[in-house]
């Protein structure tokens, strides 16, 4: 089994107090790959980004195969540095972002002077992306992206995503709707979340979860506290709440890599969703995106 998880890795400042701050390396789609990574450490995993060519660049890609990620399809960008952000968290733990990342290396992922090239994304079981990944391209990369998703889903391969709606990304919402609806038509495991989806789409819970599944996917809509939603069976099971919220980030990445893991090894649907929740809820009781080892 072999997974290319693919988006941006970011500079990531975690505030401690009010000057201090700790610097790490996150991005959506990369802490899935961490968590689906020391989930199940027999399948083969590779980010797929573009950094640039300066130290920072070098630290990321030092610190991904560090967690025994392949980097084999990272471009390199002599032109563009990696994205940055820092993290703030209130008394409840809720997070707040704030980003510099408009000219990020990522954003120009898969281009060239020739048009799009996605020869890197051959030869994968299932490549995972979110919406974060699909909002920092261009709309021609984009469109582009997805004739290659349809192609690689006829050839067998499996594609897994999660909507991971940041209104600031995009140029308008109608864009991100289109975007979603148009990936949603070419997603086999489709792992949601609830607040994403009614900031997007403006539905109420019980409409989310009949739109998604009517899809008849395999999947999970995850419902924060309330546990996730099993979208292939309409189960919702029952799941211990967290002990302790330190810092909400990275909670529905970890849930996305704790039940792809279990599911890409062939644990049952109510297994797969139980890891991932398990995951979740220990990954919110530590500050920042990546536990420790």
């Amino acid at each position: 089994m072999k997974v290319g998880a693919i988006g941006e890795a970011m500079v990531e400042l975690s505030m401690d107090g009010a000057t201090a701050a700790k610097v790490g390396v996150a991005g959506d789609t990369l802490n899935t790959a961490i968590y689906l990574k020391r989930s199940a450490p027999e399948i083969e995993v590779d980010y797929i980004t573009r950094l640039g060519t300066d130290k920072f660049s070098d630290q990321i890609e030092k610190f991904i195969r560090s967690e025994w990620i392949g980097t084999a399809n990272i471009e390199r960008d002599p032109e563009r540095m990696p994205g940055l952000y820092a993290i703030t968290t209130d008394d409840a733990g809720e997070r707040s972002f704030s980003y510099w990342r408009d000219s990020s290396a990522a954003r120009r992922m898969f281009a060239t002077d020739h048009g799009a090239d996605f020869s890197g994304l051959e030869g994968y079981d299932v490549l995972y992306l979110s919406g974060i990944t699909l909002a920092i391209m261009s709309p021609g990369i984009r469109t582009a992206l997805m004739r290659f998703l349809q192609g690689f889903r006829q050839k067998g391969g499996r594609v897994c995503y999660d909507s991971n709606y940041r209104p600031q990304l995009w140029i308008d919402r109608e864009t991100a709707m289109a975007a979603n609806a148009a990936i949603w038509a070419l997603t086999d495991i489709a792992v949601p979340s609830i607040d994403d989806e009614e900031a997007l789409t403006g539905e109420d819970a019980h409409t989310i979860a009949t739109r998604f599944r009517m899809m008849e996917r395999t999947g999970a809509l995850k419902r924060g506290p309330s546990g996730p939603l099993c979208l292939k069976t309409g189960a919702e099971g029952t799941f211990a709440p967290a002990e302790t919220v330190v810092d909400t980030t990275a909670a529905g990445d970890s849930f996305n890599g704790g039940y792809l893991g279990a599911l890409l090894t062939g644990a049952s649907q109510a297994a797969a969703l139980k890891a991932g929740h398990d995951l979740a809820a220990k990954v919110i009781g530590h500050k920042g995106a990546i536990l420790p080892r």
